[in-house]
């Protein structure tokens, strides 16, 4: 019988991260003690300078619909803030406002991408960019990184997934899973690749405001103004102002690309949600430096704690992570031990045995194409860390 659903959607996957927390959240409801390493957002709340703009916004009765690529204020705050941030010149009308960052991905690669084309993507990876370049009927290309070279992709390696199909190479710094933070010396080096065989980047930068140490954020498309034309920025306001549920993502692209996801948004969307917009120009517009401080401040304090955790424990290794708010931990060390008959045989298994046996629930490396591994997000608090690295260390001691 012929099914009555789309290749597309049999193919497309639930996102594990999404999966995980939600099955986390149902085992809490069910009155299990469950500890959730899972979700990628911020546990502080809303500033209230965003929620004031939003409130007045409602007050004022900005509750219609906007342009679809978003009122003009906020677009010219946001190129405000690429100009001001990042040294990148995105005039208001090469930027479009979507429904999360997330929105602003799949608008750019439903841009630029077709059937047959392929997207080249460093791993690990965030979990939505190989499943989004299928929905394209386009082909992830993976080029693998770890521990040894901080987990940023070597130059030969990409040169090397270079073919004629090829359309885009996808770049996130910092990066989620693993934190790294591309440094001036690897963006270069996509740049010139990208600048030599006529290439498309997809910089997603939306945990820019969490580096680490003496690591920074930098833009590639501030390089050059000719590798900012062939760069599309994706940026949000999730994960800088702990806006998650807002639902407040934008890009900065060259002018044909913006319009063209603006039409296409046209018939998705249209424009995202109003009240929104307006807690995010808000955001925008505040004098910003000591909320970004306490922020990185406290995650800084949270990474340094869960990685020596992590590294006290026989058969994890854990990465310092430079940037966002995930650690990779890698658990190859567990793989083949054995817990009451059963095997550890994969990174999901250890995952699995962990929210079984200690009411920890991690996203295993599958999700993010690099098994192996683990991630955790510390965002969440000291107590709650401490606790999960204490019923991590109870479980493994128990493993054969």
């Amino acid at each position: 019988m012929r099914s009555l659903l789309s290749e597309r959607a049999l193919q497309a996957q639930p996102s594990p991260t999404l999966a995980l927390t939600a099955r986390a959240q149902a085992l809490r409801q069910q009155g299990v003690d469950v500890l959730s390493f899972t979700a990628g957002e911020p546990d502080f709340d809303t500033p209230e300078f965003a929620k004031t703009g939003a409130l007045e916004a409602i007050h004022a009765g900005y509750t219609k619909y906007t342009p679809t690529p978003g009122i003009l204020p906020l677009r010219e705050a946001i190129s405000a803030k690429f100009e001001r941030e990042n040294g990148l010149h995105y005039p208001p009308d090469q930027i479009v406002v979507s429904c999360g960052a997330k929105h602003s991905l799949f608008g750019a690669f439903m841009a630029i991408l077709d059937p047959g084309d392929e997207a080249i993507i460093p791993t690990p990876c965030w979990v939505s960019y190989p499943e989004q370049v299928k929905l394209m009927g386009a082909t992830p290309v993976f080029v693998p990184a770890d521990e040894s070279t901080d987990f940023l992709p070597d130059y030969d390696a990409l040169r090397r997934a270079i073919t004629k199909r090829t359309k885009v190479i996808v770049l996130n710094t910092p990066c989620n899973p693993t934190g790294a933070v591309f440094s001036r010396k690897p963006l270069k080096e996509i740049a010139s690749l990208a600048l030599t065989h006529d290439l498309w980047i997809v910089a997603d930068e939306i945990y820019e405001h969490l580096t680490y140490d003496d690591y920074h954020h930098e833009s590639i498309g501030a390089l050059s103004k000719e590798v900012l034309n062939r760069t599309i920025t994706v940026n949000g306001v999730s994960k800088s102002f702990a806006m998650t549920g807002w639902r407040i993502g934008y890009l900065g692209a060259p002018p044909e690309v913006a319009r063209a996801v603006s039409r296409l948004q046209d018939q998705m969307t249209s424009n995202a949600c109003t009240v929104a917009q307006h807690a995010a120009l808000a955001a925008l517009q505040n004098d910003n430096a000591d909320w970004y401080n306490t922020l990185r401040a406290t995650f800084d304090r949270r990474r340094r704690l869960i990685v020596d955790g992590l590294n006290s424990i026989e058969g994890i290794r854990c990465w310092t992570p430079r940037g966002a708010f995930y650690v990779y931990a890698n658990v190859q060390g567990l793989i083949g031990r054995t817990h009451e008959g059963r095997t550890l045989g994969s990174s999901a298994d250890v995952a699995e045995f962990l929210l079984n046996t200690a009411r920890v629930a991690v996203v295993p490396g599958e999700g993010f194409c690099a098994p192996g591994y683990m991630r955790l997000s510390y965002a969440t608090s000291e107590a709650i860390i401490q606790a999960g690295i204490e019923r991590i260390a109870e479980a493994v001691s128990r493993l054969a």
